[in-house]
């Protein structure tokens, strides 16, 4: 866990390391990014500061976004990508809880991706039998604004959210605009009409080639239930997920789609692999041959 990244690609981003929620102003946090130690504070004054263990002179670059402080060990881009939603005023922004998980970040972003699953993994909430089947849909990969979208992607869920009644077939947009990052939006219970979506987001730290840090959380149209009750909700789900992720071998991602037998679900990680070996990347992954 300990191996130092020399891959730019991955280095030259933001990264998460902690939600707001989780600070404690005035003290001094330990996590490691990329195979660093780093140290983190927030100041009574809001000032952050975030350093290497091995260089308290030298600070590293912040930034404040989306209810998280991030990081770059490289040189970031000015702006991170953006999530309009969050800024709503109607809308419940919860951090659901980071997770350590033993597995490279492409692998955890790979089963965000995984509708299949669901009925297996996540039964009687986000699927059951016989509902397994991945009907046809569509996915884009944008050179201009340099994510993945898969669009088009229906589902049938037993409890889609915790504001569900009901089971229904569930619209999906599911996007990867960071190499370590992805979001999924969803049908908002009472709201399909307006074609407004709940957003779940996964924002991934790669503490090492193997090991992540999953920081978790969702932007939901609802009023009805607590934010302690949305946060267990999700953090059910990702229990769920955990084991299935720790079992996955090689738990770094081959970029090469030919290395696993791919199916109709996989369309969107197929893309994503080849996304990140076009972009070069080398850390955390078996690259193509």
């Amino acid at each position: 866990m300990t191996q130092h990244c020399d891959d730019p690609v991955v280095l030259n981003q933001w990264h998460p390391l902690s939600s707001f929620n989780e600070i404690v102003v005035g003290q001094k946090h330990r996590t490691v990014l990329l195979g660093r130690s780093l140290f983190y504070q927030q100041t009574a004054q809001g000032e952050l500061f975030v350093w290497s263990c091995d260089n308290v002179s030298f600070l590293l670059p912040t930034k404040r976004a989306y209810g998280f402080l991030w990081t770059s060990l490289g040189i970031p881009p000015d702006e991170l990508f953006a999530v309009e939603e969050i800024d709503e005023p109607d809308r419940q922004n919860v951090a659901t809880g980071v997770f350590g998980v033993n597995v490279s970040f492409g692998r955890a972003i790979e089963n965000f991706l995984d509708m299949g699953h669901f009925p297996f993994v996540h039964t009687g909430i986000l699927g059951e039998e016989p509902h397994t089947e991945v009907k046809e849909y569509d996915v884009d990969v944008s050179e201009s604004r340099d994510e993945i979208m898969a669009t088009r992607c229906r589902f049938y869920q037993p409890q889609a959210s915790l504001a569900s009644e009901a089971g229904a077939d569930v619209d999906y947009i599911f996007r990867v605009p960071h190499t370590n990052c992805a979001l999924l939006y969803k049908s908002s219970p009472g709201y399909e009409a307006e074609g407004r979506m709940d957003v779940i987001y996964m924002f991934l730290q790669p503490m090492g080639p193997e090991w992540t840090r999953a920081h978790t959380g969702m932007c939901v149209i609802d009023v009805a239930n607590s934010y302690e009750s949305i946060r267990y909700f999700q953090q059910i789900i990702f229990g769920q997920d955990k084991s299935i992720l720790e079992n996955q071998f090689p738990k770094r991602l081959p970029l090469d789609s030919r290395a696993e037998t791919p199916i109709r679900a996989d369309k969107s990680a197929i893309a994503y692999r080849r996304w990140l070996a076009k972009k070069g990347l080398t850390y955390g992954v078996i690259p193509s041959i």
